[in-house]
């Protein structure tokens, strides 16, 4: 069982991307960490306490260089964000710029998402999930690393507050329809747009880089938005 366990871990929904971090990135990391960072190894958290006030609390999975994170925290101050992301150069660069804006509402995990939601958020305590632009693993004998799975699904709405909502966004249309597949299936949760329906863009989600990109491919983007309901 342990072996089988270890083989199930080996299959992840990203790589590790190489990537040099730069002077004020690992300023950042150095100086800023302290204040901002987060461990999995201390397990547990209270939001209360991480942020010293309550307040809704929207959890990122997978910022990227951080700079849509950053915008939506400045433009949404009444909102606590906590963000999630394993490429070291992107999290120093949320800090650098977290720190500049002088913003206190963001806290930042540099480890698996997987690992933070189940050992460290509180069930039955978030607000909002992001995922934007994951990895789409377009091949079809990658579909299996993709994210969004039946058991994620799952594993997320035990974080979420009733009312409380998923809210995904892709370039990819076949990542879209298989989002749209699983979340639909899934217990627990009612499609925010009716059933099948893609969400426009939400004014307040930014413009990411993935987005620009994907646009520049002539690629079309889809939102979808899931609510727990049970």
């Amino acid at each position: 069982m342990i072996e089988e366990q270890k083989h199930m871990r080996t299959v992840r929904s990203f790589v590790k991307r190489a990537g040099r971090t730069t002077e004020s990135q690992q300023k950042a990391l150095d100086d800023v960490w302290p204040v901002m960072g987060l461990d999995v190894k201390n397990g547990p958290i209270v939001f209360s306490e991480v942020f010293g006030r309550e307040a809704p609390v929207v959890l990122e999975i997978g910022f990227g260089m951080g700079g849509s994170l950053i915008e939506m925290a400045s433009h949404e101050p009444e909102k606590n964000y906590i963000g999630i992301e394993v490429h070291s150069p992107g999290v120093g660069s949320l800090l650098s710029h977290a720190n500049a804006a002088g913003l206190t509402n963001i806290r930042v995990y540099a480890e698996d998402a997987i690992d933070v939601l189940a050992q460290c958020i509180p069930d039955n305590s978030l607000d909002v999930l992001q995922l934007f632009f994951p990895d789409p693993w377009h091949k079809k004998r990658h579909h299996k690393r993709r994210i969004v799975q039946p058991d994620f699904a799952q594993n997320l709405r035990k974080k979420l507050k009733i009312g409380g909502y998923f809210h995904m966004a892709t370039d990819w249309e076949n990542y879209a329809e298989h989002m749209m597949e699983i979340m639909s299936a899934a217990d627990g949760y009612t499609n925010k747009m009716g059933e099948g329906q893609y969400s426009p863009q939400p004014e307040w989600r930014p413009v990411t880089k993935f987005q620009k990109r994907g646009e520049r491919l002539g690629h079309g983007m889809w939102d979808l938005m899931f609510e727990k309901t049970e």
